[in-house]
């Protein structure tokens, strides 16, 4: 029964999946001249955030263009344009965003924050969206949070610019990328490290092609732990401390960069016998196979003949161009004649070579003077640290953007950088959630986004025939007749007084049945008749002898009074 019920809901969840797919395809037609003409308000953060850029009403102000120059040239190294605008589609209209213009070229542009954040215990939260407007091809869109210093100049922005935080997605070929790195500061030696957190497990290639805006989170908390997400989705989570690439704190002990190996440590485990010389008859030489001495050439064989003849029935088509085509050849066909024999020069087969051996090698042999693979001893690591608060980092007083990409039109839009995660999610709300509503209400339906996820995961095909054919299979197995075997044994038409199927071979069988238990009754009771008479003239005898024994006779019964008793027994036996 629970199979049943399974069965039922499945196949009823199915019908509600095409349902609803049908009535939103509806819906968003009726709705999607309308869905375009949304008023779009720009969005104001609830609290406190150390830097929020929308581009909808101020534009660029507040960002800084790059005016660094080239190495010992006077050229500028960054000449790639920005703009604000609208994305192409011009689905909310009013919405504008920073565009990253030129193609193939380098651009840089940054804006300070309204204050600095200081890595003490309050959460660092960055946010903001990229929207791939064409189909990147190689690129970055990543955001760099500068470090806080007093030297830092805005218009001198290079890539050599100190930064605290990378993070932000990155693509070439068929690469793609999430980076999220920190610059840690090594106490020990003052020098600065990347640190790389591990690449996120999902697919990420879907956010490169699919034309549409995607919200980029990222959460350090003091607690050393960090978060990624890509549309409100966790894709990525760790720790600060064993979770990137290289780790923070250095290993305690490290080879000794003084200890080398001796001179006559032998670390190899097998050496070449010296004692082995190569057998006198083994000859190098010697061919792997020889032509077969055994077949001669057939009588018929054409020598003069070749192989492929011009076709006699191809000709030169009317359009051929010798200064394109080049000089026209007549197509080769396999000479007829050769169908018998064959044609050309005559070779024997070749045949395995029993006399080839290949080249000798010296056989292997445990090497004696083997003592292990040689490893420099361990010392104390001069740089060794533990830092116990990674989180600790040096603060931020700016964001930048220093890209190349080959592919133009790359929009960056609501950007926000605040400790509080409610502030982060309504303006989350207010600007990318009603962006995404936009795009699902003009998007595909749900039966058309399953076939589109399948064309790029082709095994999710199977997952769909399964999810189809199951409930299909349970339904046949528990509603549909079993024809085939016909009913079941323990199956009974209803009690009725008409005449069914079979009825008259059930009478003959019952019948037959009873005549036989009727015939084995009959015999057992003659069986037991016989042995009560035996027994009762058994006993008459044993009688008549003892009677006769004490009148004093001689022991034999007497003939007629045998048979007066025997007709005395048979009167008084039972019929």
């Amino acid at each position: 029964m629970n199979l049943q019920s399974i069965s039922y809901l499945m196949v009823c969840g199915l019908i509600l999946v095409f349902a609803e797919d049908i009535e939103d395809s509806e819906f968003h037609d009726e709705e999607s001249p309308r869905s375009n003409q949304i008023a779009y308000r720009p969005p104001t953060p609830t609290g406190d955030v150390y830097f929020m850029a929308s581009f909808d009403t101020d534009g660029l102000e507040g960002w800084v263009r790059s005016e660094a120059k080239k190495v010992d040239t006077n050229e500028s190294k960054y000449n790639g344009i920005w703009a604000v605008e609208e994305s192409y589609d011009q689905k909310v209209p009013g919405n504008k965003g920073l565009v990253l213009k030129s193609q193939a070229k380098h651009h840089a542009i940054a804006a300070y924050f309204q204050t600095p954040f200081h890595f003490k215990d309050l959460p660092l939260i960055v946010q903001y969206e990229v929207h791939f407007q064409n189909e990147i091809e190689c690129g970055g869109a990543y955001l760099k949070l500068l470090s806080e210093d007093d030297q830092l100049d805005l218009r001198k922005f290079f890539d050599k610019t100190p930064y605290t935080i990378m993070f932000g997605p990155d693509k070439c070929g068929q690469d793609y990328k999430l980076h999220f790195i920190f610059r840690h500061r090594d106490p020990v030696t003052g020098a600065y490290e990347e640190k790389h957190s591990r690449k996120p497990e999902v697919d990420l290639q879907s956010y490169f092609t699919d034309k549409r805006p995607h919200l980029y989170t990222l959460i350090v908390r003091p607690d050393n732990s960090f978060e990624i997400l890509i549309d409100e989705n966790s894709v990525s989570r760790g720790s600060l401390l064993h979770d990137v690439t290289p780790p923070v704190n250095p290993p305690k002990e490290i080879d000794d960069p003084n200890h080398q190996k001796p001179e006559d440590w032998d670390d190899r485990w097998q050496i070449p016998d010296p004692d082995s010389v190569k057998p006198h008859d083994w000859d190098e030489d010697a061919p792997p196979y020889i032509p077969d001495s055994t077949v001669m050439k057939p009588d018929n064989w054409l020598d003069e003949e070749p192989e492929y003849i011009p076709d006699p029935n191809s000709i030169k088509p009317p359009d051929w161009d010798i200064n394109m085509d080049g000089e026209w050849e007549e197509p080769k066909i396999p000479n007829p004649k050769c169908k018998t024999a064959g044609c050309g020069t005559w070779k024997p087969p070749m045949i395995t070579n029993p006399a080839y051996k290949g080249k000798w090698k010296v056989p292997m042999i445990d090497n004696p003077k083997y003592k292990g693979v040689w490893k420099p001893r361990k010392i104390l690591n001069p740089n060794y640290f533990e830092n116990t608060k990674p989180f600790r980092m040096t603060s931020i007083a700016a964001v930048g953007l220093e890209l190349w990409s080959l592919t133009p039109n790359i929009m960056f839009d609501n950007f926000i950088i605040s400790s509080d995660e409610r502030v982060v999610k309504q303006w989350a709300k207010d600007t990318w959630a009603r962006t995404k509503a936009i795009y699902d209400a003009d998007g595909p339906g749900l039966i058309m986004r399953l076939f589109l996820a399948a064309d790029k995961r082709p095994w999710l095909w199977g997952v769909y025939v399964f999810t189809v054919a199951l409930p299909v299979i349970l339904f046949i197995s528990f509603y549909w007749p079993n024809k085939r075997f016909g009913p079941p044994d323990d199956y009974y038409y209803k009690k009725t007084d008409d005449v069914q199927l079979n009825d008259e071979e059930k009478i003959t069988t019952e019948a037959q049945s009873q005549e036989s238990d009727l015939h084995d009754q009959q015999g057992n009771a003659a069986k037991s008749n016989d042995r009560m008479k035996g027994s009762i003239m058994l006993k008459t005898k044993e009688d008549l002898e003892t009677s006769s024994k004490a009148q004093g006779g001689s022991g034999e019964p007497d003939p007629g009074q045998v048979s007066e008793e025997a007709v005395r027994y048979r009167k008084t036996m039972p019929k």
